[in-house]
């Protein structure tokens, strides 16, 4: 049995990772941390676990050695704590954003802080099993990616490893639900402000555009226009993007590259139905799943081929 514990499990990411590695034959979960929840029960925070484990919330300082240690903590948490945190697990698994990126500056572009560790950044591989599978196996540390970067990397990934798409025009428009924000509450996560919203909450400047530049960077780096919208949705993410192709893909060909990257993924299903209203992806058939879903439409009066993930 591998033993496993999370340090931050009392919010959103924290949380589903409990649920996950529950069910999972071969972990034991040893220990997870909440500061404010230290001895209560994981079900005051997580109440869908309730009778189905018995474990309570630790202090940090009381964490013992184990062979995975997740941190699900704060943005620029982690970097803070690597120094005391890193050496109580034989792998790491990071949850925020203090590894992902391996360009040093673009942490104060994007972030607005510099890195306090920027000797780890190096040791870090980012944490997407389609792209760096081998990697990840091979590493001790593992930084988990964006939630909006991930579908929009996945989505269009199999396209620029095959330089199908003209790289300087990409734009895409991201739709996701309250949950990304996490379990802290404000004015746009108020019930009265946050229902019935269609709101565009960062149509420039996200910085999980960052992450997007960097996966999708094969020679050329991609200019990348990323606009977020927050929609009334609790868990899932819709991305549509809007690129340009080249040698005048027909939809065929491109079937066959996505065919071609994706087809022994086990949680990558291309959606393409000649008809009906489920032709496309849809995010409410994902929440609580692990798949990623992509389909697409070639324009037949351009040269455009939108991409939904």
């Amino acid at each position: 049995m591998i033993t496993v514990s999370i340090v931050g499990a009392s919010g959103y990411g924290g949380g589903e990772l409990l649920r996950l590695l529950m069910f999972h034959p071969e972990v034991e979960i040893k220990q997870v941390t909440s500061e404010s929840l230290a001895g209560k029960p994981v079900g005051r925070a997580h109440p869908n676990l309730r009778k189905i484990t018995n474990i309570k919330f630790s202090r940090m300082a009381d964490l013992e050695p184990c062979d995975v240690l997740c941190l699900a903590l704060p943005h620029g948490e982690s970097m803070k704590r690597c120094e005391s945190l890193f050496d109580l697990g034989d792998r790491i698994i990071d949850l925020s954003a203090d590894f992902r990126l391996k360009d040093l500056e673009d942490y104060p572009l994007w972030y607005g802080h510099e890195h306090t560790h920027p000797e780890m950044l190096s040791q870090f591989v980012y944490g997407l099993p389609e792209l760096h599978r081998d990697e990840i196996r091979e590493t001790k540390h593992v930084a988990c990616t964006g939630c909006l970067a991930a579908t929009a990397i996945l989505s269009l990934w199999p396209l620029a490893k095959a330089d199908a798409i003209d790289p300087t025009r990409i734009f895409m428009e991201g739709k996701i639900g309250s949950s990304a924000s996490g379990n802290k509450a404000d004015q746009s996560s108020h019930h009265p402000e946050r229902s019935g919203a269609v709101r565009s909450f960062k149509p420039t400047g996200h910085r999980h555009t960052a992450e997007m530049i960097q996966e999708l960077n094969f020679g050329t780096e991609p200019q990348i226009h990323f606009s977020a919208t927050a929609i009334e949705l609790v868990r899932g993410i819709l991305m549509t993007t809007h690129t340009f192709v080249k040698d005048d893909l027909t939809e065929k060909d491109i079937w066959g590259i996505y065919r071609e990257m994706y087809g022994q993924e086990p949680f990558i299903r291309i959606i393409k139905e000649r008809q009906g209203i489920f032709r496309y992806p849809e995010p409410k058939f994902l929440a609580g799943t692990n798949y990623c879903d992509i389909g697409f439409e070639r324009d037949t009066h351009s040269d455009r081929l939108v991409v939904m993930g």
